[in-house]
């Protein structure tokens, strides 16, 4: 088991350049809560997975390939265990703005391609036990998504649609289709700069950056 595993996280031969793609902005002052189904997933999900690798021609600063991008996320899951699609066929935007995962989600290839593809899916947030840190990086590095994280085995405890809320405020995930109420790990100092978009936009606010007229 242990060696499919670690073969299934090998990085792919074939590396993404770095994108800067628009993710959207948090308004200032919005609280970081999100409410919707949530889509489950279990340990491992690496990048490949993610977004395979025959679609990072894919060029996220375009618009209109932004959204394609998006519409590819998660189309790497092997169908025998995940037999609901993350975005339907025919569909550009995902149904499921929470994303669940067990361990070492994102593992693999350091592609930024992977938390743009979720984030242009129309998800805004994972919560996993732990995740592969280039992919947490880069989650934070390009604001597409909050990679949230907690001790609880969520993805045994959840089933994909259920109706949730992951409330980054008071740090607790809630599922309303059972009542329960799970504790979340804080998001921290990532927080204002997924806020603000990612890195260069948070850079520009803090004056880091000068904004060239």
């Amino acid at each position: 088991m242990l060696a499919k595993q670690q073969l299934a996280c090998r990085p792919a031969a074939r590396r993404a350049v770095r994108v800067e793609a628009k993710a959207p902005q948090r308004p200032e002052g919005a609280p970081r809560i999100v409410r919707g189904k949530c889509y489950v997933t279990k340990d491992n999900i690496d990048t490949d997975q993610i977004i395979p690798a025959e679609y990072l021609t894919l060029v996220p600063s375009k618009p209109d390939e932004y959204e394609k991008l998006g519409s590819y996320a998660l189309i790497g899951l092997p169908d025998d265990l995940y037999t609901t699609r993350f975005v339907k066929d025919g569909e550009m935007k995902t149904e499921y703005p929470v994303i669940i995962g067990g361990e070492n989600f994102g593992c693999g290839s350091s592609r930024e391609h992977a938390p743009v593809a979720l984030g242009a899916s129309g998800s805004q947030v994972v919560v996993a036990q732990s995740y592969a840190r280039i992919f947490f990086r880069n989650c934070i590095s390009t604001g597409e998504l909050y990679p949230v994280e907690t001790d609880v085995r969520l993805c045994d405890e959840l089933a994909t649609g259920q109706d949730v809320t992951v409330d980054m405020e008071r740090d607790v995930l809630i599922n309303h289709t059972t009542g329960k109420e799970y504790v979340l790990k804080p998001i921290g100092e990532a927080g204002p700069v997924i806020d603000a978009g990612g890195i260069f936009e948070f850079a520009r606010k803090q004056g880091m950056i000068k904004t060239v007229a």
